[in-house]
């Protein structure tokens, strides 16, 4: 089965077909098909190409499934005997992609 690991979002991702990732948000409607091209390792079985920094010709076809915002999570921030107190919220947002093909 072949699998390669592409960088995207300054974070680095090991994906063969069919699988489905959350990354960072990325600029595509839902439904639309993207080409990632920031390929650092592609591997089929023994043939292992490793990339300087990335892959010459190598893509990675994937589905743009949704663009979300995962769960909140509270920033609580908090000095003792000082009566200091912050409460913030957060929710990042994402995109989910399923991966096609590797190539």
């Amino acid at each position: 089965m072949a699998f390669a690991i592409i960088e995207t979002g300054s974070k680095q991702y090991k994906v063969s077909a069919g699988n489905k990732i959350k990354v960072e948000k990325l600029n595509a409607e839902e439904g639309a098909n993207l080409s990632l091209d920031k390929v650092l390792l592609v591997a089929e079985g023994d043939d292992v190409k490793i990339g300087t920094p990335y892959v010459a010709g190598a893509k990675v076809e994937a589905k743009v499934i949704k663009q979300d915002r995962a769960d909140k999570v509270i920033v609580f921030k908090y000095h003792s005997k000082t009566r200091f107190r912050k409460k913030k919220g957060h929710r990042q947002p994402f995109t989910e992609l399923e991966i096609v093909s590797v190539k």
